[in-house]
């Protein structure tokens, strides 16, 4: 039972990566064919509602790619408990991948909607290259970004 709720959310998470790689330039492409782990202390589900929580030291990877949070919440699509409708990460959320690293306090990705939405503290990181803001939001099907609360940006010449 467990394995299958984790199941559907491994692959729902390889295709979110795969698509900020590809859309946002974040990271190197990823293989989603790649195998994905995923530790914490402790996981909850919980089939009626549809909802499962994997909290304490959550790390999940996928080749070089790394996301780590306190807590992730998985929300299943309603009658369907093979597609994810949602995925929330709380608490140091970070991201990793080779060179290039984002951090929050949250990230929710709205499956539907195509939006992950960065919050608190958000810091991105692409070589040399920082973004800085308190609210960062990416719409994965039109790659567009917008970046709010006291944006701050370095850009180095040439490049990363």
């Amino acid at each position: 039972m467990i394995r299958q709720a984790v199941l559907p959310f491994a692959l729902a998470l390889a295709l979110a990566h795969a698509a900020i790689a590809q859309t946002t330039g974040f990271g190197n492409a990823q293989d989603v064919k790649a195998p994905v782990e995923v530790t914490a202390d402790s996981l909850q589900v919980d089939q009626a509602t549809g909802l499962a929580v994997f909290s304490g030291n959550v790390l999940i990877g996928q080749g070089a790619m790394r996301l780590s949070a306190d807590r992730v919440e998985v929300t299943y699509a309603s009658g369907d408990a093979r597609r994810i409708s949602a995925l929330q990460a709380t608490g140091n959320v970070t991201l990793v991948s080779g060179q290039d690293a984002a951090e929050a306090q949250s990230a929710d990705y709205d499956v539907n909607s195509g939006n992950v939405v960065l919050r608190g503290d958000v810091l991105l990181t692409q070589g040399q290259n920082v973004l800085a803001g308190e609210t960062v939001t990416v719409n994965l099907a039109t790659g567009t970004a917008n970046a709010s609360g006291r944006v701050r940006s370095v850009l180095q010449p040439g490049g990363n």
